[in-house]
C-alpha cells in the first residue's frame, strides 16, 4: 500500500497501477475492513479499481497519524461475512438504443447477436461507484468484445443506457455526457433517491444483465 496526500483533508490509498482481479479484491477488502470498524473521523471511504480516496476530520487528525492508523487498520485478510447481492439488470439490446452495436459489430468482427450473447452471459463484479451518483463500475467484460471509448464522447448519453469502455462495462443512471460505447438500455432505475446508498449497486455485489425483447422493454418503462 502506498499513501499519497490528495488534499488539506484527504489522502489516497494505491494498492497497484493496473486494473486485475487480485488487486481489486485487496481494494475490496481494505475497504470493507474500514467500514466495518465505523473509524471516527472518517468521512468519506470511496473504492475503486486500484485506490481508496479518504477525506478526513482534519480536527481529529493529521496527515501522518491517519496513515499509521489506517496501517493498523487496513485488514487484507478480511472475509466479509455478509451475503453477496446479484443484481439482475433487464436489458433491451436493439440497434435503436445501442448506438454503437453496428460499430462494435465491425471493430470485432462477430455479428450483433453474438456480441449481445456474450456481454449477457457473464458475471460482472462491481468494483466502484462514481462519476455520477449511481454508476457502477462493472468488470471484466470478456476480451472479445472489449473495445476503447469513442473518440469523441457524446454530449449527451441516454438514462439508461448500458456501455462497454475497454474491460469495463456500466449503465448510465442519468443522461450525462459519455463516452463509452452505448450497446443497449434498461429502465431500471440506477440512482434512487428513496434508498438509503441512494443506488440498488454496491461494492462487492455482482451484476447479471439479461437481454429482453422490445416489448419488455416498454412495458417496464422504457423509453426509447
Amino acid at each position: 500500500m502506498i499513501f499519497k496526500v490528495a488534499s488539506v483533508d484527504s489522502l489516497v490509498i494505491y494498492f497497484g497501477n493496473e486494473i486485475s482481479k487480485e488487486i481489486a479484491q485487496d481494494v475490496q477488502k481494505a475497504y470493507l475492513s474500514l467500514r466495518s470498524l465505523n473509524i471516527e473521523g472518517l468521512i468519506e471511504i470511496i473504492p475503486s479499481y486500484t485506490t481508496i480516496y479518504i477525506s478526513y476530520d482534519i480536527f481529529k487528525y493529521d496527515y501522518l497519524s491517519l496513515v499509521e492508523l489506517l496501517k493498523q487498520s487496513i485488514n487484507l485478510e478480511y472475509e466479509d461475512n455478509s451475503s453477496k447481492n446479484i443484481i439482475n439488470i433487464d436489458v433491451y439490446y436493439g440497434q435503436e438504443v445501442g448506438l454503437d452495436l453496428s460499430d462494435m459489430s465491425t471493430k470485432t468482427k462477430l455479428p450483433i447477436e453474438k456480441i449481445i450473447e456474450i456481454h449477457s452471459q457473464k458475471l460482472y463484479d462491481v468494483y466502484a461507484i462514481g462519476f455520477a451518483p449511481g454508476f457502477g463500475f462493472l468488470a471484466s467484460v470478456d476480451k472479445q468484445i472489449a473495445v476503447p471509448r469513442l473518440s469523441s464522447p457524446r454530449k449527451s448519453v441516454p438514462k439508461g443506457s448500458v456501455a462497454i469502455a475497454d474491460r469495463q462495462t456500466a449503465v448510465y443512471p442519468q443522461s450525462s455526457p459519455g463516452g463509452w460505447n452505448i450497446i443497449g438500455r434498461t429502465a431500471m432505475e440506477l440512482f434512487d433517491k428513496s434508498l438509503e446508498k441512494l443506488s440498488p449497486l454496491s461494492v462487492g455485489d455482482k451484476v447479471k444483465f439479461n437481454a429482453i425483447s422490445k416489448e419488455e422493454f416498454l412495458a417496464q418503462g422504457g423509453i426509447i
